[in-house]
């Protein structure tokens, strides 16, 4: 039997299949999680940074609420493999983004991975930690197609206006 390209459509499938299952997928969530709350930075594929990201923000969400809150400590426990980062979040990193209502995080992509798949490779951090700034990579405009032909006609408007004063200059000469 042929495959269809109607077999490719996801049909509502609404995640990245992260690993080998669902159970193997949430683990992996979870580690993801409690490392950026335990170093605040971490390193891993674009992929993995960019399904991480919701679930990480929600969680200071629900530690915004306070470690009172059963719901808030609920997800804390879920969510943080090691416990004793709970006191971190409630403690550290609430009080923090309580003035905000939204991004806690910040992703950056950093350039793909050498070794074995060239994978896209990025960062994921919390605003407002201590560890030294990352550097935003600026994109080097110079290079688009718009740039380029605005260069063009520059140079061209330039010794067009080079050529008049020339001729002005020699024909003022005379």
């Amino acid at each position: 039997m042929r495959l269809s390209a109607a077999a490719w459509i996801s049909h509502g499938k609404l995640q990245r299949r992260l690993g080998h299952g669902p159970r193997s997928r949430l683990d992996l969530l979870r580690n993801l999680v409690t490392a950026l709350v335990r170093h605040e930075r971490i390193e891993t594929t674009y992929a993995r940074v960019d399904e991480m990201r919701f679930y990480a923000e929600r969680l200071i969400d629900y530690a915004k609420r306070g470690d009172t809150d059963p719901k808030a400590m609920r997800m804390a426990d879920f969510w943080l493999t090691e416990k004793d980062l709970i006191h971190k979040l409630f403690k550290v990193l609430a009080p923090r983004y309580q003035p905000y209502s939204s991004c806690y995080t910040r992703m950056l992509q950093i350039p793909n991975r050498d070794a074995i798949d060239r994978a896209k490779m990025a960062v994921i951090e919390y605003k407002g930690n201590p560890l030294p700034p990352l550097p935003i990579p600026r994109r080097n405009s110079e290079k688009t197609l718009v740039n380029q032909l605005l260069k063009g006609y520059r140079d061209d408007v330039l010794r067009a206006k080079g050529a008049h004063l020339v001729e002005g200059h020699v024909g003022t000469a005379v």
